[in-house]
Formats: structure tokens, C-alpha cells, sequence
């Protein structure tokens, strides 16, 4: 039990929910943990509730009756989210990023961490009532967006592999076609790797006619499991076919002038859906 005087407590809760994204927290530890009463506890729930709503940190749920408590829900509101992509849409126009074939570069970004901690935040707003119990990506870029959005939905990751390794024990292995090269291309998860019937949140770094996320689809079906939702950080403009249709892009490339090293984006879907 630690003897703190309210400030410290204060300080000390806060710390404790944002440890902990989505996890119920009886109101009995928080009142064990510093010798308070369940009034004195509430009331500084109060007090982090309103800062934490005022500074766009995210929500405080209060659930009521004997198993009931309190958890942190972390939210970025639709207007923070696109300052938040803008910016990164001004980064990732410079021509500089632009590669051989058309290709962008985005590896530095993908892997700076407080881009990353942000863009995580993002989707885990957007899917925060989603109710997933995996985050689902494939090897090897969408990984760090995929950790991201996990951190703050409190949940695991799970890493489909292009190749099975033996590392991975028995393995669900399934073929698909590649939307925009219409090759055929294999991808697979361990057995051990998700439990059947779970509900999966598929995140990825970049879609073109969504090939492979509808192969993650599929390899969810061998394991009965329930896509509730599918989250892209990027895809692209005047697609033909696409392979899927219910799905949140963040960011939209439109155009990739090769010979003037102009690239155009916009931003995705959910801010369309928003207004």
C-alpha cells in the first residue's frame, strides 16, 4: 500500500491508465493500492476523466456494479487526426522519396517513433469500439504500424509470413493473387499463432488493388476467425478492380510524375467519411 499525498496519487493513476489501454480496472485496487476510500478514488478519477478529455489524451470509462471499474480508452478526435496526416503528408511528398518504378519511400518514417506512436493512435481511435482481440499485418513493413496500433488497444500482433520458417511449428499456408501484378503468391500463419473464432484487426502500410489483404481474409477464414475491421496507412488512386471494399486508408497517393519527381496525395477515406 503507498502512502501518497493526493497530487502523487494523481500523478501516480494517471500513469497506471495509460499503462494499461482498455484494460477494466477495479475501483477496490486503485482504493487498496493507497489506503483511500472508493469516494476519494472516484473523485480523482474525476479530475484525470476531465484533463485527459481536455488535452484530447483519450477517455475514461466508468463501469458500474461489483465488477465494474474504470478504463482508459485512448482517442485522437477527427481534427487532431488530420493536423496529424497532413503532416505527414507534407513529409512524404518530397521528391526525394520518389524511387525507380514509381515507388515511394516511407521505411524512416515507418520506423520513428513518435510518427509511428501517433498514426497508432489514429487507428486505434478509429477502431476503438471494433472490439478486436488480435491486430493482424503482413511481413515486413506493416509490422511497425501494426505494434502501434496494438500498443494502444492493449492487444497482440500477429505476423503473417510470405515464407513459413520452422520456427513457426505447423503452419496454415494458402495461395492468392497479387491485385495489381496478378501473380500468384503464398502467404501463412502458425496454428498456434491466433486462436480460432478470434476477432481480428488488419492493419497494413500500403494497398494498391488489395490483393493481399484480401489473401489475410482468407487465411482468416481457416481459422473461422471475424475481421472486424481493416486499417491502411496508404493506398492508391484509380484502381481498376479492387479487391476490397470495406476498409480506412489514412492517406491516398493520386499521382507519381516520375520524370518531373511530383507526388501528389490527398487525404484517405476516413476523413471523407468523417465529413
Amino acid at each position: 500500500m503507498k502512502k501518497l499525498r493526493r497530487s502523487a496519487r494523481l500523478v501516480d493513476m494517471t500513469q497506471h491508465l495509460l499503462a494499461r489501454p482498455h484494460k477494466l480496472i477495479p475501483l477496490t485496487f486503485f482504493a487498496d493500492q493507497y489506503g483511500a476510500a472508493k469516494s476519494s478514488i472516484s473523485e480523482d478519477l474525476s479530475i484525470i476523466k476531465e484533463l485527459f478529455e481536455l488535452e484530447g489524451v483519450g477517455l475514461l470509462k466508468t463501469v458500474a456494479g461489483a465488477a465494474g471499474g474504470v478504463k482508459y480508452i485512448p482517442m485522437m478526435n477527427a481534427t487532431e487526426a488530420r493536423t496529424v496526416v497532413e503532416d505527414l503528408c507534407e513529409m512524404l511528398k518530397s521528391p526525394g522519396r520518389l524511387l525507380p518504378g514509381g515507388y515511394l519511400y516511407m521505411a524512416d518514417l515507418l520506423g520513428e517513433p513518435e510518427a509511428l506512436s501517433k498514426i497508432g493512435k489514429v487507428f486505434a481511435s478509429v477502431f476503438a469500439e471494433a472490439e478486436a482481440n488480435y491486430v493482424m499485418t503482413v511481413e515486413t513493413k506493416g509490422i511497425p504500424l501494426a505494434y502501434a496500433t496494438a500498443h494502444y488497444l492493449n492487444i497482440p500482433v500477429v505476423i503473417v509470413r510470405r515464407y513459413s520458417k520452422v520456427t513457426d511449428g505447423s503452419v496454415v499456408s494458402i495461395n492468392y493473387v497479387s491485385g495489381s501484378s496478378k501473380r500468384i503468391q503464398t502467404m501463412s500463419l502458425a496454428r498456434r499463432g491466433l486462436p480460432e473464432h478470434s476477432k481480428v484487426l488488419i492493419i497494413d502500410d500500403f494497398m494498391k488493388a488489395g490483393g493481399t489483404i484480401r489473401g489475410m481474409m482468407d487465411l482468416l477464414e481457416e481459422f473461422k476467425a471475424e475481421v472486424v475491421g481493416v486499417g491502411i496507412f496508404m493506398e492508391t488512386a484509380n484502381v481498376k478492380e479492387r479487391l476490397v471494399d470495406d476498409y480506412i486508408s489514412l492517406l491516398r497517393m493520386t499521382e507519381v510524375d516520375v520524370r518531373d519527381k511530383e507526388i501528389r496525395l490527398e487525404l484517405g477515406n476516413y476523413f471523407k467519411k468523417e465529413i
